[in-house]
């Protein structure tokens, strides 16, 4: 075992605070990775304030990790001493059930591992990766290519494969037209993924704030959702719509953005329950469906995919003593738009 500096939650209503974690020795198929930067997921801020869920406290978020390997115990043999990885959110799954089998581990049967917050192996509560080190089992170790900016490239391991899943289940290649609901520290990633897909890409907000920004990141299309006239216009036009935004929307109105035969999927959370009207979706075989992340082999191929496309998030980097800072701008929707933290400064 050895103890390391960490950032925690000592409590549902309490700011992160600075600790130690411990993290277990390097068995024989684990990855000791040095972290050299951690992401600030708005998953981070909802799971340790109590807001999904019962938590354990004390608790240490973080589901996007990079870093370098430091040791691999005697049986691994995907990584080396050196080598440059991720870790995203989760760290362990059956690897017996269908899912599995499948490499879906994200959907395990018997429930995956999540990176902190989960009962791990040995009986313990997993504790993230708001720390210097982490050990990991190395089928949930990806490789970071050697092209991606490792700072930028962390918020890939979440925000990029909770968007490139759904993307590629729905099949979207060329021509495809495809809606983005939000461009947050989710949506911006999607637009540059669905772009570099070949999709003809709209966003949907309700403010033109990001107007330009999205025309940057290339989207051909974008849509101020507070204006009946826009909305009207896009009537019908879509084959994939994806929410990534975690608020009750009047999901009738987006339904109706839909072609027959097109789908919404549901990325965001709100804490209510969807409400559709069951004519929203019979009169055009319209569907109504959500993704969770990917999978390891997924996972690995997006951040190959962003490698090629030269795809990473936009990020702001911050020491881990602004950690409580960082979360307050994220509820506030005050960043462009994902927070990174130097590891060395935990």
């Amino acid at each position: 075992m050895m103890d390391v500096a960490a950032y925690a939650a000592p409590a549902a209503a309490a700011p992160l605070e600075k600790t130690t974690v411990a993290r277990r020795d390097v068995g024989e198929h684990d990855v000791l990775v040095e972290i050299e930067f951690a992401g600030i997921c708005h998953s981070d801020i909802h799971t340790v304030r109590d807001e999904w869920g019962a938590q354990k406290y004390p608790l240490t978020p973080g589901h996007e990790i990079v870093g370098r390997v430091l040791e691999v115990g005697s049986g691994v043999s995907r990584h080396a001493k050196g080598d440059r990885v991720g870790v995203g959110c989760m760290v362990n799954s059956c690897q017996g059930c269908d899912a599995c089998r499948e490499g879906l581990e994200q959907y395990c049967l018997a429930g995956n591992t999540g990176t902190y917050g989960s009962v791990d192996r040995d009986g313990t509560i997993t504790q993230g990766g708001y720390s210097t080190h982490v050990v990991v089992d190395e089928r949930f170790v990806v490789r970071v290519p050697d092209g991606l900016d490792p700072a930028a490239a962390t918020p890939l391991l979440c925000a990029g494969i909770t968007l490139y899943s759904p993307l590629r289940h729905w099949g979207v290649g060329k021509d495809s037209k495809v809606a983005i609901i939000g461009m947050g520290g989710l949506g911006h990633v999607g637009v540059k993924i669905a772009v570099a897909m070949g999709a003809d890409v709209t966003v949907l907000s309700h403010s033109d704030k990001k107007r330009e920004d999205a025309a940057r990141f290339g989207a051909q299309h974008y849509v101020n959702t507070t204006d009946a006239e826009q909305m009207k216009a896009v009537a019908g036009s879509f084959d994939l719509i994806i929410n990534t935004v975690s608020v009750n929307l009047p999901m009738d109105d987006y339904l109706a953005l839909l072609r027959y035969d097109g789908t919404i999927v549901e990325l965001g959370a709100p804490s209510k329950p969807l409400e559709v009207a069951a004519f929203s979706l019979i009169v055009a075989r319209k569907a109504l469906a959500g993704s969770c992340i990917g999978g390891i082999a997924e996972t690995q191929e997006m951040l190959d995919f962003c490698a090629e496309h030269g795809i990473t998030a936009e990020i702001e980097m911050i020491e881990a003593s602004q950690i409580n800072e960082a979360y307050e701008r994220v509820v506030d929707s005050d960043v462009r738009y994902r927070f990174v933290i130097d590891a060395k400064t935990f």
